[in-house]
């Protein structure tokens, strides 16, 4: 379903972000990316979403490689992600069901039925009863609760969350990691780049980098 095929990227500047790697993930895997800050894992999941390309090497989601994908198709791509990474991005001018409701406004989907997804993606994450509220008044583990229900209200094949749970504390990253397991469970692949090692669990897949190589 994904595959590394001796990927490497380097930024302008020379900064060297990730170097031969290789490696695949099956459709409905829970896979964690570990590593020390700076060792590639965010450059590896922006690779996969097109939102980096590779300086060498290929990266394949399915049928389509990244590296090369035009410009118009992202877009395509992309319906099939849901993405939650470090910067937020929320809008804190609407209210939390609007912030849900935007990935369906951009694809075009009519005003009801994107309503009744975006209902349905809050109450997975059990956020319903704060729809009609500011993200301003969210605690900190609800807000990441709200960004997973914006990332997966388009219902994507797979979920892809870079330190989802960085800056909360233990209650609350476990809250995450059990609303992760639910998409899981269901058969959505989990890709988690992630520097808390308490969030791995026994039946998961582990790859670690280490300075942009991927460990044996």
């Amino acid at each position: 379903m994904i595959q590394f095929m001796q990927v490497s990227k380097v930024y302008s500047g020379g900064f060297q972000a990730l170097q031969g790697v290789s490696f695949s993930i099956s459709a409905g895997e829970l896979v964690f990316f570990i590593g020390h800050s700076g060792a590639g894992k965010s450059t590896l999941l922006k690779l996969i979403a097109a939102i980096e390309r590779p300086t060498s090497g290929a990266v394949r989601v399915g049928q389509l490689n990244t590296g090369t994908l035009k410009r118009s198709m992202v877009p395509y791509l992309r319906r099939s992600l849901g993405l939650i990474f470090q910067e937020q991005n929320i809008l804190y001018d609407r209210a939390v069901l609007d912030n849900v409701l935007l990935p369906l406004q951009v694809m075009g989907m009519e005003s009801k039925a994107a309503t009744a997804r975006a209902h349905a993606a809050l109450d997975k994450v059990g956020l319903l009863r704060r729809g009609k509220a500011n993200p301003v008044s969210l605690s900190g583990g609800e807000k990441q609760r709200m960004c997973i229900a914006r990332a997966v209200v388009h219902r994507p094949s797979v979920l892809i969350a870079d330190e989802p749970t960085a800056n909360l504390d233990a209650a609350y990253a476990q809250e995450i990691m059990t609303v992760f397991r639910s998409f899981h469970q269901v058969g959505v692949t989990i890709l988690i780049a992630t520097h808390d090692l308490t969030l791995i669990e026994n039946r998961s897949r582990v790859l670690q980098l280490y300075q942009g190589k991927l460990a044996q």
